[in-house]
């Protein structure tokens, strides 16, 4: 195989040189697809007497059909770090050309995880199968080239290189006073720089502060395209930082509101009890997130990369996928 699977290429190997599986518990399952092809090359008779459908064993084109199909759904049984998944649609298709017959699978899933294995596995097999039924009248036959042709879906379908400048706010009235250091915040800093934003402004304020609303507008004026703030979300009757935000909002983003939301209680059941909103000011998005460490992490993993698509949505760009 002409290309390594992006699966194949995320398994790790340890210091000790042991192999492990992915961990794609907190991954989103989403549509996912997957195109491989290869080709058995053959003589040109072969290619005919397939076509004429002359070859001793049988249909030779549904047959390996069949056999790609089964392949593809018993993937994970033949390669030891592949996550067993649901497959929605696999189809297969033979192209027969004057020396050879070209191989195409289309795999596809809603799942956590892509399906290329699950493609090239249905091309290999499929190929075998041909190769299998063949063998007794053709014996120069070879398999070649496969390969992924294409994948869709995951994250990585958004084509996206633009990154935000942003900002983060800490509403905590423990880590004003210095009765508590500052982890959410930092967390959520590190993990959009880490993302190649530039993140140079963040400031710490107690909780229900006025400045809440004028530090927004100043941080907007400035340039900060995405600016978020850490604590207030709760029900405590200091807990004002949602009620503050949302005054500000030129428009809501529910979108956004409910995916943090959804992604939070699949974690914690007493995420339920949080508050958090989302939205635009002028051109900036201002997203208002619990202030609990797992909060951070729960956001880092949500909106990054796909929050990034929406600043060129915003400046009229459109969308772009791969």
């Amino acid at each position: 195989m002409s290309k390594k699977s992006s699966r194949a290429r995320l398994s790790h190997i340890d210091t000790a040189g042991n192999a492990r599986m992915v961990d794609v518990t907190d991954k989103d399952k989403t549509y996912r697809e997957a195109v491989a092809e290869g080709f058995v090359r053959t003589r040109p008779e072969t290619v005919a007497a397939i076509a004429g459908g002359d070859i001793p064993k049988g249909n030779v084109f549904t047959t390996a059909k069949i056999a790609g199909i089964q392949a593809a759904k018993q993937t994970a049984d033949l390669i030891p770090l592949c996550h067993p998944l649901s497959l929605s649609w696999i189809e297969i298709e033979f192209k027969p050309g004057e020396d050879r017959i070209h191989i195409r699978a289309v795999v596809k899933t809603t799942e956590a995880t892509g399906v290329e294995m699950e493609a090239l596995t249905a091309v290999s097999v499929a190929a075998l199968t041909i190769y299998d039924m063949c063998k007794a009248v053709d014996k120069d036959m070879t398999i070649e080239d496969i390969r992924l042709v294409e994948k869709k879906g995951g994250k990585s379908n958004l084509l996206i290189t633009y990154r935000p400048r942003a900002g983060v706010m800490v509403v905590s009235d423990s880590v004003y006073e210095g009765k508590r250091e500052d982890t959410s915040g930092k967390i959520l800093k590190e993990g959009f720089s880490n993302a190649g934003c530039r993140v140079d402004h963040y400031v710490v304020l107690p909780d229900g502060s006025n400045e809440l609303r004028s530090l927004i507008a100043d941080w907007v004026d400035d340039g900060v395209e995405l600016i978020l703030t850490s604590g207030g979300t709760g029900l405590g009757p200091r807990d004002l930082s949602v009620s503050i935000i949302e005054e500000l909002f030129d428009s809501r983003l529910p979108g956004v509101e409910q995916v943090l939301h959804a992604y939070g209680r699949t974690q914690a059941s007493t995420a339920m009890l949080s508050r958090l909103a989302a939205g635009t000011v002028d051109a900036s998005i201002v997203i208002c997130l619990p202030g609990s460490p797992a909060a951070a992490k729960d956001a880092l993993k949500v909106l990054i990369p796909s929050i990034f698509h929406a600043f060129p949505i915003m400046k009229g760009e459109g969308h772009v996928t791969r």
